[in-house]
């Protein structure tokens, strides 16, 4: 996939998205607005774009990997996924958050990222009775390191 695609900025106080290639394949979100939140508290976060994404894509939205470290909130969904038909007017994304301790997070504040990745192809499931490939021993049969 190469091309344009087509963003919706629901406030001028956010910096604009920016692909920086071959640095990252992930791109920053920002907090929309302020928020405060005590441990304990879910919010969803507006990230203040929309997005219409090319036919048979969809966006994977993930914390940074100092969005715990420096808000001490976590994404209540582990990975958002964000498809190609969620792309209308006031389709504004938003970081689903739960605190673990009482923080603020200001506009224009960096807590997520994505990435814009390509539908799983189509497959079937075949039943076997038995798989032909050596046995790895199991559940967390690698032991620690």
């Amino acid at each position: 996939m190469t091309g344009t695609i087509k963003i919706k900025y629901f406030t001028e106080e956010i910096e604009r998205l920016s692909y920086i290639g071959g640095k990252s394949d992930w791109i920053d979100l920002r907090a929309a607005k302020e928020v405060e939140m005590k441990a304990g508290e879910f919010k969803l976060i507006p990230l203040g774009i929309a997005m219409e994404l090319p036919a048979g894509y969809e966006a994977h939205v993930v914390p940074r990997s100092s969005t715990f470290k420096n808000y001490g909130i976590i994404q209540t969904n582990s990975m958002g996924i964000i498809d190609e038909t969620y792309c209308g007017d006031n389709d504004q994304w938003f970081f689903p958050a739960y605190a673990l301790r009482d923080t603020v997070i200001h506009i224009n504040d960096r807590i997520c990222q994505f990435r814009i990745m390509e539908h799983q192809p189509a497959f079937e499931f075949m039943a076997v009775d038995m798989l032909t490939n050596e046995d790895r021993g199991g559940h967390g049969s690698t032991g620690k390191q």
